[in-house]
């Protein structure tokens, strides 16, 4: 029987679409081309800023922790296995840990930056319950309320909403399975639905 090529038994399944293409860029850059993973940070950079925008005091942070996050994926982009992975939610993993340690430094306290968030562009389109959380995200009100959700609810507003990850990328990000995100999402619109003030609807 001949063997099952390398590649054949990782992958599951073919990427297809923008998929083929980041999956080409991230082969060329593990093979050392730097113009394919210059491509990458094009790709990904304001997905990755506006994450460590949103969690960190200023925007000179966020931009040193910016930079810090390719050149750790750089260093690592070796060890990135597809396998139905998203590259951009390593990326924000990365960023993810290297804020983290920027906290963990006790330097400075986590802060939102709304300028930065309601600055950061357009939002994707998610259906149900959630659309009038989504609609909502550049009213500064909300994202007031959202500065009072405990840690972990934040990040899952901030990674689903503001990021547009779905609900297995941020499981992914944030070490959780799907349905803890889920619950995780639903507990934290419950949330926001008390905090908001009177008039202001999710």
């Amino acid at each position: 029987t001949p063997s099952v090529p390398e590649h054949d038994r990782v992958e599951t399944a073919p990427p297809e679409g923008e998929s083929a293409v980041t999956f080409a860029l991230v082969e060329r850059a593990q093979a050392g081309d730097a113009e394919a993973f210059g491509l990458l940070y094009d790709r990904y950079v304001d997905q990755v800023y506006r994450y460590i925008a949103y969690r960190v005091a200023s925007s000179a942070v966020a931009e040193d922790l910016t930079s810090e996050t390719f050149l750790r994926a750089l260093r690592r982009i070796s060890s990135f296995t597809w396998q139905g992975r998203d590259v951009g939610a390593w990326f924000t993993t990365i960023a993810r840990n290297l804020v983290a340690d920027h906290y963990k430094s006790g330097r400075y306290r986590l802060e939102l930056t709304t300028d930065d968030v309601t600055d950061s562009g357009s939002a994707p389109t998610i259906e149900g319950p959630e659309r009038a959380v989504l609609e909502g995200m550049t009213n500064k009100v909300l994202l007031q309320a959202v500065k009072q959700l405990n840690a972990e609810q934040q990040e899952c507003i901030v990674l689903r909403f503001l990021q547009g990850l779905s609900v297995a990328e941020t499981a992914q990000v944030m070490g959780k399975n799907d349905g803890a995100i889920k619950a995780l999402q639903y507990r934290a619109i419950r949330t926001l639905g008390r905090l908001l003030p009177e008039g202001v609807e999710l």
